[in-house]
C-alpha cells in the first residue's frame, strides 16, 4: 500500500476528482484503513493499486478540486456532492483508501474484503456514474 498522491488521471475534464475505475472507501481510524489495505493485499490485490488517504491529504488535495476546504463547496453535480461528503468524513478524522477496481468482478472482490473492516462509506467511480457501495 502506498500513500495517496493526486495525479492528473484522477481528474475529470473540469478538473474535479473523478478516479474512474477506482473505489474510495472511508474508515474511522488510520488503523482501520491500514488493516483493510493489508487485507486487500492478502486477498491478492497489488500493493501499488491501493493508496492510503490521510484526512489531511483528502482536505488538501481532493477537496480542493471542487472548492476550498475552508468554505462551503460549490455544488457542480454529483462529483461535488461526493467530495463534500469526503470532506465531512476527513474533517472528523476519517482515513480513506483509493483502490483500483476497473471492472465489476474487481469491485465485488474489493467490497467483499472491505465489508469485514468497518467501512464508513464507499463509492465506485465508473464512467459517468458514481455508485454507492457502502
Amino acid at each position: 500500500m502506498k500513500h495517496f498522491e493526486l495525479s492528473q488521471d484522477m481528474l475529470n475534464l473540469r478538473g474535479q476528482f473523478y478516479p474512474t475505475g477506482h473505489i474510495v472507501a472511508m474508515f474511522a481510524t488510520a488503523d482501520a484503513a491500514e488493516a483493510a489495505g493489508s487485507a486487500l493485499q492478502s486477498a491478492g490485490l497489488d500493493a501499488d493499486d491501493i493508496s492510503l488517504i490521510t484526512p489531511e491529504a483528502m482536505l488538501r488535495d481532493i477537496v480542493r478540486t471542487v472548492g476550498s476546504s475552508g468554505a462551503t463547496l460549490p455544488s457542480a453535480g454529483t462529483e461535488a456532492d461526493t467530495v463534500r461528503r469526503y470532506a465531512d468524513y476527513a474533517s472528523s478524522g476519517h482515513y480513506g483508501l483509493l483502490v483500483k477496481a476497473p471492472d465489476h468482478d474487481d469491485s465485488d472482490r474489493v467490497m467483499e474484503v472491505l465489508q469485514r473492516h468497518q467501512v464508513a462509506h464507499a463509492q465506485k467511480y465508473r464512467m459517468l456514474v458514481i455508485e454507492d457501495l457502502a
